[in-house]
């Protein structure tokens, strides 16, 4: 990562000198020029005082430079080919989206993809102003086994049919337009009928560990209220869909709940994940394939699963956890679907593997 140090921005499509009304009335950014096996992108931000870039698990802070005495900051960030990525713009305590970038995820974040990054078809481009559609159909959950209350949202996509449980069900709601694209992809003949159940989670590292309490709760407690609800919805189909602890919490599922999950959709799970880990000082330096390897070595019989695994290219300490686990599944008789998505550790990366392996683990694709 590096600062522009001089006048470039001509280089980046951008006319008229820097802090002028009229150079800001043409800004657009990010803007991207090659560089080498990679891309140099250009952000801006409008100002008085000074503004960091902080990407979602991808990079350190990046600092912004100021074009003279002007309201003008930028920064020339060195990106890898094939990246999709999370910002937001820091200025003192506060954060923003960024207000020259059209395409945001809720209301202080933005999208940054290098012109090689492939197309997510299905989710529409939503601003950082922009309100995303909610289900009707809402469900108020007080569980007996987990503790508190919590308001699950169902939708039937094209009707509804096999029930896709969404971990991290809030994220899919507030930040990426999840109900949209399943909407788009049952539409459009890429995934047949679904009906969606957004889980939102109140302690991710507690309830996502590898602990039965989630899992009997979902079975005892969530989806019968699901079947209440007049949803159309087909409970024998059950595919769980999660991301970092909630893929590890996915695949601990699958392995000890088989009768209950049978169909994963699972990205970047976080299988270094051991009991001690979470407190250690170098959380991913464990043993590789963390407790989930470890509990697969000892012999499992997954000839009934089909798991889908997929991972952001970018995250380089995250692949040999998952290749592990990847491989022990495959050996103890899943069948099992690999993939790479163009992303590090970042929701945004996952959204065309979400779609694309759900339809998959139903036997679609």
């Amino acid at each position: 990562m590096r600062l522009v140090g001089e006048d470039t921005f001509a280089g980046f499509g951008l006319p008229g000198t820097p802090g002028t009304d009229a150079f800001w009335a043409a800004a657009r950014t990010p803007a991207s020029i090659p560089d080498g096996d990679g891309w140099v992108t250009l952000f801006l931000w409008r100002g008085s005082d000074a503004a960091s870039i902080d990407f979602e698990s991808w990079s350190e802070p990046v600092p912004l430079g100021r074009f003279g005495d002007t309201d003008c900051w930028y920064a020339e960030v060195r990106m890898p080919s094939r990246l999709r990525v999370t910002y937001q713009f820091r200025v003192g305590e506060e954060a923003y989206a960024d207000p020259l970038n059209p395409v945001g995820a809720g209301g202080d974040r933005s999208i940054a993809a290098t012109p090689d990054a492939p197309p997510q078809p299905h989710w529409p481009a939503v601003g950082a102003d922009g309100v995303l559609p909610l289900p009707r159909t809402r469900i108020r959950w007080a569980s007996e086994r987990l503790g508190g209350r919590r308001t699950v949202r169902v939708h039937p996509a094209g009707g509804g049919g096999p029930v896709v449980l969404l971990l991290d069900g809030d994220d899919w709601l507030y930040l990426h337009p999840a109900m949209s694209a399943f909407d788009s992809a049952v539409a459009s003949g890429e995934m047949p009928p679904v009906t969606l159940v957004f889980l939102p989670a109140k302690d991710r590292e507690a309830e996502f560990a590898c602990r039965a309490e989630l899992w009997e709760a979902v079975r005892d407690e969530l989806l019968p209220l699901v079947a209440e609800s007049g949803v159309s919805a087909d409970l024998d189909r059950l595919v769980v869909a999660g991301q970092s602890l909630g893929g590890l919490s996915a695949v601990y599922a699958a392995l000890e709940f088989p009768e209950l999950v049978s169909r994963v959709a699972c990205q970047s799970g976080s299988f270094w994940w051991t009991p001690d880990a979470m407190g250690a000082a170098d959380p991913l330096g464990g043993p590789v394939g963390g407790a989930i390897a470890a509990r697969l070595r000892e012999g499992a019989d997954l000839s009934g699963l089909r798991v889908a695994f997929d991972v952001g290219e970018h995250e380089t300490r995250m692949l040999p956890h998952c290749e592990a686990v990847e491989a022990l599944a495959e050996r103890a008789g899943a069948t099992v679907r690999v993939s790479r998505s163009a992303s590090g550790h970042d929701r945004v990366g996952w959204r065309h593997a979400l779609l694309r392996d759900v339809a998959w683990a139903l036997g679609f694709r």
